[in-house]
């Protein structure tokens, strides 16, 4: 079989590429940001990506504009990207011959602000951003598709981390990173608490789900993959620091009024589901990944 991944490229893509390499799986690649021209196209055109279909029997659709600053920033971008062009590769896929499955990467944003934690799957949506709502909205298309006839599933995604590869300025890796060079970590709302997810336990449980997919699986109801363990940000760069040796510092700063302030995600569905736990303790990947970035002092191609 031939998996396709949209955002092939980015931190979970390059994660699930490489899983899927190891267990025998072919993929293939879509991102606008590769390097060959043979990956490098832009998800928003559908005619293409209709052509790649021929022979796909699934999709992981992780392509996004997947930072809430972003979707603040442009908005018209968010929507398009996360909106429309999930509109036409799920239009896409129920006109193809071989009708693919399709994962489609959401995220804990689509429930907002929950008053009780940890959160579980069916949890209202309380969405607070740009970003957010786009992940609604492609959510709803997700779940027309199949009642089209298209097998789809959902998974929701909480602060994934893990790659000297990822966003610089999300704040996991920019905090590691500061903390690492002897720079200033900036913290935004040092109480603000997040369930931190490492992206090989991420990888992990999407091939768990692929493989449930390809078993015949068909009515999956939405999965978040979360540690169940709340980190605040205060808690994160004292982390950071130490791990640099405490040659940074940190200065403070008000939270983000289009931010969440908690999350924490209940992981009872997926180990119900598909035997999936987080099994990458914090501190140990927090500890690769600053080695990861010290290396990358010594040797700037990494």
């Amino acid at each position: 079989m031939t998996i396709l991944i949209t955002g092939s490229q980015g931190l979970i893509g390059t994660a699930l590429r490489d899983l899927l390499a190891r267990r025998g799986v072919a993929s293939r690649g879509v991102d606008l940001r590769a390097a060959s021209p043979d990956i490098r196209r832009d998800i928003c055109d559908t005619a293409h990506l209709a052509r790649l279909l021929e022979d796909i029997e699934g999709i992981v659709h992780l392509a996004a504009v997947s930072r809430v600053v972003d979707g603040e920033l442009q908005p018209e971008r968010c929507n398009a990207v996360n909106i429309e062009a999930t509109r036409g590769l799920l239009a896409a896929a129920l006109a193809a011959p071989r009708r693919p499955w399709v994962i489609y990467a959401s995220s804990r944003e689509v429930y907002g602000q929950q008053d009780v934690m940890p959160v579980t799957e069916d949890a209202s949506f309380r969405p607070m951003n740009t970003y957010a709502r786009s992940k609604v909205a492609a959510e709803g298309l997700c779940g027309a598709a199949r009642a089209a006839g298209l097998t789809t599933a959902i998974v929701r995604f909480s602060s994934v981390y893990g790659s000297v590869a990822d966003h610089a300025t999300r704040v996991v890796p920019a905090f590691i990173a500061a903390g690492v060079r002897g720079g200033t970590l900036r913290i935004e709302g040092a109480a603000n608490t997040f369930d931190l997810t490492h992206v090989d336990d991420v990888a992990d449980g999407l091939l768990r789900l692929v493989g449930l997919l390809r078993s015949g699986e068909r009515t999956l109801p939405p999965i978040h993959f979360a540690s169940g363990t709340g980190t605040s940000l205060g808690e994160l760069a004292d982390t950071a620091i130490e791990l640099g040796g405490r040659r940074a510092s940190a200065e403070h700063a008000p939270a983000r009024t289009f931010d969440i302030h908690s999350f924490i995600g209940d992981p009872a569905r997926a180990e119900r589901l598909l035997g999936w736990r987080a099994t990458t303790p914090l501190a140990k990947g927090l500890s690769r990944l600053a080695a990861d970035f010290a290396a990358s002092l010594c040797d700037p191609a990494l």
